[in-house]
């Protein structure tokens, strides 16, 4: 990253005010500032950043919009905006944590391809921020970021499995993979199903790590390294976007690095069922019926509803071991996307408490999600007249609550299950977020299991 935050200031830091709409004139800001800002037309909107400039020339500090809801991620845009060099942010800061890491994640590009940018911005950390969270949150939101945005000829469930085993060498935690035939005498038949036409391997990745008496905490992440639809393919248009179809295996890993980086006392696993969904002769087709590692049968209804199908032989591993909390992770519909847009991704709950703690910590770090209902009544729309569930409905309504509902059936002792419909990509630039991959919901989970394990006991 180009941006970073210190400790020390400098003797040559600059002031950047965080200005909240309309909170211009409390600033108490000198006049020439103060008269410079209006002749500009600066009123604090949100994101907007304007350079104050001082005597002979010289830039004697800057202001920041942060809106009408006084968002402290606005801080990204002075990573993207600042002129090279040293800063401070001047006066109280409302949520010091959010606007340290609001300042990392607006420092963010995607260079795997592209040369470096080496400007370099140093950014103060405000007083009452925790460096190492902010830092670590940073860097987990950075991993979800390169992994989704990277292109699957370069991140296939060969490279997906690498990039897991190099998390877990940083963390000393073990890292298992059941990938290929191997797959069917393990018992993971609809992963193989779905992955088995792709040129490389499909496989079921396992990452365990803490202390085996602690609390059981375990993630699923969908791993579908690029979805072609398999044979209801989908059209080019909605192929163009479908390398982040691994998007909650990124997502899940990269909340395991918080988690592992922060200590948690908990005995966590992650599993990842990593493959392609690929057009071959081998594919897998519209009206076979698949017998699942849970024995239920599913009748496939569509091919391009493959998440969901590796995810149910994951879950049913996890439930296996009956996990305190069971989260699952994936870009699993567009019914999501239509009900709630990108930004916000749905969530299910089978555990009141939990879904309330999920829900303040989205408010409180500022990492939305919202809750739907598991409504039973429509899970009879998954009904099949040969098997004993079909993987999608006939009518096309609620989409996202049926696959939901669908992977219900394949959670039964985990007293607290939380699937996420994620959308993993950020369409919009944002302050904090530039156009591409992007890591969701991870920040506010991390917040609940801190809050729910907290180090030292």
């Amino acid at each position: 990253m180009p941006a970073e935050i210190t400790k020390q200031k400098s003797s040559d830091s600059k002031p950047v005010w965080f200005v909240a709409k309309g909170g211009l004139e409390a600033l108490g800001l000198d006049p020439a500032a103060l008269a410079w800002a209006r002749a500009n037309g600066f009123e604090g909107q949100a994101g907007r950043l304007l350079i104050v400039p001082g005597e002979n020339g010289q830039i004697a500090g800057a202001l920041l919009g942060t809106g009408k809801d006084d968002n402290p991620l606005a801080a990204g845009k002075l990573a993207q905006a600042l002129p090279k060099g040293a800063w401070h942010l001047a006066g109280p800061v409302s949520a010091p944590d959010l606007a340290a890491l609001g300042f990392l994640l607006g420092g963010y590009k995607f260079t795997r391809y592209t040369k470096k940018d080496d400007a370099e911005i140093a950014l103060m950390l405000p007083e009452g921020a925790d460096k190492a969270d902010v830092k670590r949150q940073a860097r987990a939101v950075t991993l979800a970021r390169d992994l989704i945005n990277t292109p699957t000829n370069d991140m296939g469930p060969e490279a997906l499995e690498a990039a897991v085993r190099k998390v877990g060498d940083e963390h000393k935690a073990s890292v298992s993979v059941i990938k290929g035939d191997a797959l069917l005498k393990k018992n993971f038949p609809m992963i193989h199903a779905v992955g088995r036409a792709g040129s490389e391997e499909p496989r079921l990745i396992d990452l365990e790590w803490g202390k085996k008496d602690a609390p059981k905490v375990t993630l699923v992440g969908k791993g579908v390294c690029f979805d072609t639809g398999g044979l209801d393919i989908k059209p080019a248009s909605s192929m163009l976007l479908m390398k982040k179809d691994m998007g909650g295996a990124a997502n899940v890993l990269a909340l395991a690095s918080i988690i592992m980086d922060a200590k948690l006392p908990v005995r966590l696993r992650v599993l990842i069922p990593a493959v392609e969904n690929s057009i071959s002769a081998n594919a897998f087709r519209p009206s076979d019926i698949l017998t699942s590692r849970k024995g239920i049968t599913v009748e496939i209804g569509n091919t391009d509803a493959e998440g969901r199908l590796v995810l149910a032989d994951a879950l049913a591993l996890a439930d296996e071991e009956e996990p305190e909390i069971l989260i699952d992770m994936a870009t699993l519909t567009g019914a999501a996307r239509v009900a709630l847009g990108p930004d916000v991704p749905p969530f299910y709950a089978t555990d009141e408490s939990f879904a309330a703690d999920v829900a303040k910590a989205s408010e409180a770090v500022a990492d939305p999600v919202w809750r739907m209902p598991l409504w039973q009544p429509y899970e009879a729309r998954l009904s099949s007249r040969v098997a004993d569930i079909n993987n999608v409905t006939t009518d096309g309504f609620a989409g996202s609550v049926t696959a939901a509902l669908f992977l219900k059936r394949f959670v039964e002792k985990t007293r607290i299950w939380g699937h996420f419909d994620i959308y993993g990509w950020n369409p919009v630039e944002k302050p904090h977020s530039p156009v591409g991959g992007e890591a969701q919901a991870i920040r506010a989970l991390y917040h609940v299991l801190k809050a729910r394990f907290p180090t030292g006991k």
